[in-house]
């Protein structure tokens, strides 16, 4: 082979080799996004992604076009926007715990006959990844990438018992003292006040293998939310069973949670879980 061909033909594959820059340049505002817990200035965006805001602002604006990223009109700050959302949903709706458990799910809401969802453990807490009502569903104001607090609903609950796993833990901790924080300010006498009711609440989800909220989170509604593991014990995803509290069995040994232990028993053993 000619040498100056050989040599473009290696040129070209440095520089396929070497990607775009451009692109990975762009993604640390996105990254830095993620990561915030919460709408950023561009000025903290720009200084935290280690670039110039005006260099920023140029992202910025075809990241908006893209939807991948939108700004409040009122504070002008900056937050991932819903094709960030989409791409992740996809992302996670893909692993294999909830592939296998969208294929069960049909059964479940046949036996229970109230509308089930699917939550895994995201970069803000426990977030639905999948949601399917029943006919007679009743009302409710969740959707898919929803974020479930820890103390008042019965996903988060299940996270904080269960999710001890890959630094779960440490990342639900402040979650939990905000929370706290925010109970004490309104006066909740239905949420745990202090970190020994709190770890009251733990014990006792742990003990009956189940999150549950009985109008807490959304008055005249109910919740359980049960945990699947993988085969190194890992908390994967949590199976939500959630309707009005006038149709909802929810005692702990009622019909509601014992398909609940059991779908999740079974999806964990099939996981490889031995617990």
């Amino acid at each position: 082979m000619d040498s100056a061909l050989t040599a473009t033909i290696a040129k070209g594959e440095d520089k396929e080799r070497a990607g775009i820059q451009s692109v990975e340049v762009g993604f640390a505002l996105l990254d830095v996004l993620a990561q915030a817990p919460g709408p950023l200035m561009l000025r903290d965006l720009a200084a935290a992604a280690q670039m110039s805001a005006a260099k920023a602002h140029r992202y910025l604006v075809s990241f908006q076009r893209l939807g991948l990223v939108m700004q409040d009109s009122t504070s002008t700050r900056y937050e991932l926007g819903p094709a960030t959302l989409r791409l992740g949903l996809a992302t996670l709706s893909r692993l294999d715990a909830v592939k296998m458990a969208r294929e069960r799910l049909p059964a479940l809401i046949e036996a229970t006959g109230h509308t089930t969802a699917l939550a895994v453990w995201g970069n803000r807490g426990p977030t639905l990844v999948h949601w399917q009502e029943t006919p007679l569903a009743a009302p409710v104001s969740l959707r898919l990438g929803d974020v479930m607090p820890l103390l008042s609903s019965a996903t988060g609950r299940c996270f904080a018992a269960f999710n001890d796993h890959g630094g779960g833990a440490n990342k639900a901790a402040p979650m939990i003292e905000e929370e706290l924080a925010l109970a004490r300010k309104l006066g909740r006498s239905d949420l745990p006040n202090s970190p020994a009711q709190v770890q009251a609440m733990v014990k006792e989800t742990r003990q009956q293998g189940l999150g549950r909220v009985v109008n807490v989170l959304l008055p005249g509604i109910s919740g359980w939310c049960a945990p699947v593991f993988d085969a190194d014990g890992h908390l994967v995803l949590g199976v939500v069973s959630l309707g009005s509290s006038a149709t909802l069995d929810t005692a702990w040994d009622g019909p509601i949670a014992q398909h609940l232990r059991h779908f999740s028993q079974q999806l964990s053993a099939d996981l490889g879980w031995l617990g």
